[in-house]
């Protein structure tokens, strides 16, 4: 997939240490891409839609939260 016109977004909680990824939307076919920021030439990580709802779904239900 061609990634030369994404847009890509860091979250406004990043902080200046470049530990952070960014992400695109709007991609064909309503992919979403992940890339780290301090190495954006180092790969993309590319979802589908439901791949990417389901993270999101599972990050907003504590789905991935450590065990205290």
């Amino acid at each position: 997939m061609e990634f030369s016109n994404a847009q890509w977004k860091k979250s406004s909680r990043s902080t200046g240490d470049s530990n952070c990824v960014e992400v695109a939307t709007g991609l064909a076919d309503g992919a979403v891409a992940v890339r780290d920021t301090k190495d954006r030439e180092g790969g993309t990580l590319l979802f589908t839609r439901g791949e990417w709802e389901a993270f999101l779904g599972g990050a907003k239900d504590g789905e991935f939260d450590l065990p205290n």
